[in-house]
Formats: C-alpha cells, structure tokens, sequence
C-alpha cells in the first residue's frame, strides 16, 4: 500500500509544506498540551476492533465508533474515510480549533491518533446521539416534549453565543444542523464537528472563499453565490435547525395544501396568515406552549431573511428568545423562496445549480 502524502498549512503561511504523521502530532501536541495522544493499539482495543456492534453511525467526515478505555472511561471515536470529503485540513483544524473552545454546549475534543495511515479524533462520549435522530422520527420524537426542546434551543443559543461573542476567537461553524448538534445523558445539546470553522478576528465583519462547503437547506443565499459568510452565516443555519426543532420537519420535503412549497416558505406563508400552529410538531400542540412556539417561530424566521443585515445576532436571538415581551420586526420573506419580495421584483435572479438534498454536504457550487 502507498503511503498518503499529507500537507500542512502553517498560521501565518500561505504556502504548504510536507510533513510526516509524526511532526504534525507533534504539532498538534505543542498547540495544547492537555489534548491526548492516542495510540491505535488502544483504539482498536476500546472498539474491539473498530466491530459493526460499536459503530454509532456515520457522516462526510467517516464512520463514528463507541469506545471503552482501559480505565472505563467512554468515547467515541470519529474516523476519517478513505473517501471522505473532507481531508487532513478539516481534521488538522477541528483539533486544533476545538482545543482552544471550552463551553459546556461544544463536545469536547479529548485527543487524536495518526498512525498507520489512521486519522482519528477521539471526543467525550453522548450517550443520546443526536437530535436529527429524535425529530424526524414519528416515535422517537416523543421523547423530545416542549421542555426538552425548550433546553435544547437554550443550548445552541448558548453556544452560539459563546462562539460568536464570548470565546478568545470569532468562530463562525459553518455547519450548523441537526445531525451536529449531539446529546448528552441529560438531553442537552452539544455543537459538534468543527472541520469546517473558521476564525475571525473580533474586528472583522466578514470573509469569503471560493470554496463552498456546508450543508444544503442551512447555508445563506449570501454564501452559496458569493461565498460570503460572516456571524450572520450561523444565525441563518440557527433559524432552520429552530424551525426543525419546533416542526420536526425535514429540509428535502415540500409543504402546503400542494406539497410544493419548502420548509421555509410553508412557515412563512402559515405565520401570515395567522396559522403558525399548523406548522408546529402535533407533540407540541398544547395550551401550555403556543404561545411560545409561535414566538420561536418568529425569531426562526427573522433568521432566515435573504439580506443578512436583516437578521439579528444572536445576541438579538438571545433576547428575543427570553423576553416574551420585546418587540420583533415583522420577517421578510425567507431565502431562496419560490416567491420574491415586492421590493425584488426588479431584480434579476441569480440561478444556482445545486443537486443535492437535505443533509448532504457541499464541496462545490456553481452559479450560471
């Protein structure tokens, strides 16, 4: 078997340079002494042999194991795939970026492994999964009732929050979805997998890029066709997982007396017109919690506004969120809708060609 060249992007360098596995734990190790390194010897072991029983799932990245060390401790163990889409930078960055966050709603990164062609990231075990695989499912999703999801929103927010106003660095996730938010023993939310972060300096406002990564349904119109992204990025991906949250509905599924209109444009079209409930996850339906779904409802699609400037921060979505009683501005209608604002009419409409469905990740967009 040949053996994987890899490259390393140094702070500060534009260039890239050659590295062995060796230099770059090392590496790894220097940028935060408390991050484990983890031989494959020991992995193997916690796994039994990386077996189908402690598989928990999989994602672009590669397949997720569950592990036992020597010591008792649980983990879990996410492996990249030979034909992941994402690569050695996605892997390089989430270890070195999440070694720098500590908030109780981020899971924790606990150490690494590579060796013998393995790249490995090893975290602090969810026992709950996470929460894509209670809400679309018509029995699971009961065990979600409006309190759970009322401390699960409270728990993105925070995190968020945190990411984006609290933490040393500006960190905007890019990639911000159901299936990456994971739960622990007690239900409450963690933001995972960083691969795709990135870090602004508190000065900064926004950057671009020219390549798009992320997940179709959660990305703002601002970064599929300009490959802009800034705070509000995660705001927007904020609203849908919010919708979702509220609904239990999926991003690839069309709504409506007609089934042809998108998560987003059915909530906007029942919230005007006074029916925001019948959006809502039947579960929920209940003297108890209307109210407060609907104003959930409302900061969701103040979220997901086509201008970026429009939408709040979360500092905004925080604040709402709390005080029953503020204030909101009325939405304009949500990105990429079927239907256009009165003041886009004039407007030409920049086509771009995805083909993809809820869940998959971007790696390319086009626009034509």
């Amino acid at each position: 078997m040949r053996k994987r060249k890899t490259k390393i992007v140094q702070v500060g360098k534009s260039s890239k340079h050659k590295a062995n596995r060796k230099a770059a734990a090392g590496d790894f190790h220097n940028n935060d002494p408390n991050m484990m390194v983890y031989s494959l010897s020991d992995l193997e072991v916690a796994t039994c042999g990386f077996s189908l029983e402690n598989k928990l799932g999989e994602g672009g990245y590669g397949p997720v194991y569950k592990g036992i060390l020597a010591d008792g401790q649980e983990i879990a163990i996410k492996k990249l795939s030979k034909t992941s889409t994402q690569g050695y930078e996605e892997f390089k960055n989430e270890v070195m970026l999440t070694a720098k966050l500590q908030h109780v709603n981020l899971v924790r990164v606990l150490g690494f492994c590579i060796e013998n062609e393995e790249q490995m990231l090893i975290y602090e075990y969810m026992p709950n999964k996470t929460l894509d695989y209670y809400l679309y499912d018509h029995i699971r999703r009961l065990m979600l009732d409006w309190l759970k999801r009322v401390v699960i929103i409270e728990g993105v927010t925070q995190g968020l929050l945190y990411l984006q106003e609290y933490s040393i660095l500006t960190v905007i996730h890019r990639d911000l979805k159901a299936s990456n938010i994971l739960l622990d023993k007690d239900m409450k939310p963690k933001i995972s997998d960083f691969g795709m972060a990135k870090i602004f300096r508190k000065d900064e406002v926004e950057a671009n890029t020219n390549r798009i990564v992320g997940t179709y349904g959660y990305v703002p119109p601002e970064y599929v066709r300009q490959g802009l992204y800034s705070t509000k990025s995660d705001v927007y991906g904020f609203g849908v997982l919010l919708l979702q949250i509220i609904s239990g509905k999926k991003n690839a599924c069309l709504y409506g007396i007609h089934e042809d209109l998108s998560l987003l444009d059915f909530a906007f079209e029942v919230w005007r017109e006074g029916k925001g409930m019948e959006f809502m996850d039947i579960s929920l339906d209940d003297t108890t919690s209307s109210y407060k779904l609907l104003r959930c409802m409302h900061v969701a699609l103040l979220c997901v506004q086509e201008n970026a400037n429009d939408r709040p921060t979360m500092l905004d979505v925080s604040s709402m969120l709390r005080n029953e009683t503020k204030a909101m501005a009325d939405p304009k209608r949500p990105a990429f809708s079927a239907k256009r604002n009165d003041d886009q009419e004039n407007r030409s409409r920049l086509q771009v060609e995805i083909c993809l469905v809820d869940d998959s990740t971007i790696s390319e967009v086009v626009a034509r």
